[in-house]
């Protein structure tokens, strides 16, 4: 199973803030959203980061409440760990659980094409486990 059926079932919306936002706007945005993280764009709307709900709370842990009116530039992480539409589900859950993350936007061709986190990569897995155990059962029935 591709990267690719995920965005088709749940859609390539990606929410996202500017870099000079204050971490207020994006924790407005997440909760708005009920989402975990946001990418960041800079000026001329390229990917400059992903600001996750880790990030803002390690930033509130250093800096306090002073944390939410600074930049996102400050707050997220600018090393983006990116996949493809044609990575496989496997190897994704593996690049996530190595790196300890949960979000993960999807490139194509150098633009953005849609956000996968951890939430939709388990659901597929079930739905994936669930069809094969239907067929299995099917088989050993006839």
């Amino acid at each position: 199973m591709k990267v690719e059926q995920i965005l088709q079932t749940k859609g390539a919306a990606v929410h996202s803030v500017r870099d000079d936002a204050s971490v207020a706007d994006a924790v407005k945005v997440l909760g708005e959203k009920n989402i975990g993280a946001v990418v960041v764009k800079d000026a001329s709307g390229g990917v400059a980061g992903i600001l996750s709900e880790r990030d803002i709370v390690r930033r509130l842990r250093a800096e306090g409440a002073e944390a939410l009116n600074k930049p996102v530039s400050g707050c997220m992480t600018a090393e983006v760990i990116t996949c493809a539409p044609e990575d496989t589900i496997d190897d994704l859950m593996v690049k996530m659980t190595e790196r300890r993350i949960r979000h993960v936007p999807v490139m194509r061709d150098g633009a953005l094409a849609g956000i996968v986190s951890i939430g939709d990569v388990v659901k597929r897995k079930i739905e994936e486990t669930e069809r094969e155990a239907a067929a299995l059962r099917e088989y050993i029935s006839s």
